[in-house]
């Protein structure tokens, strides 16, 4: 059974911002995928609710491949 960690990249983008500023996130979003290349699932989230531990842990599990956790569940 898998045991590694599993890591996610997560852009935080509030609702209330421009379209302008959006783009200019990705030049330091690149910049930090420069540096931490080993990641399971990247967000670009701006509503609070997938902001949530139980949806990234679900989101996680998801991109992680077979669910070895199925038979405890």
């Amino acid at each position: 059974m898998s045991k590694r960690s599993k890591f996610a990249l997560i852009t935080w983008i509030g609702e209330n911002v421009s379209g302008l500023q959006r783009a200019k996130t990705g030049t330091d979003k690149t910049l930090v995928k420069e540096v931490v290349q080993n990641f399971a699932k990247e967000f670009v989230i701006s509503d609070r609710k997938e902001l949530e531990e139980d949806f990234i842990k679900n989101e996680l599990k998801k991109a992680g491949g077979a669910n070895y956790d199925a038979q405890t569940e």
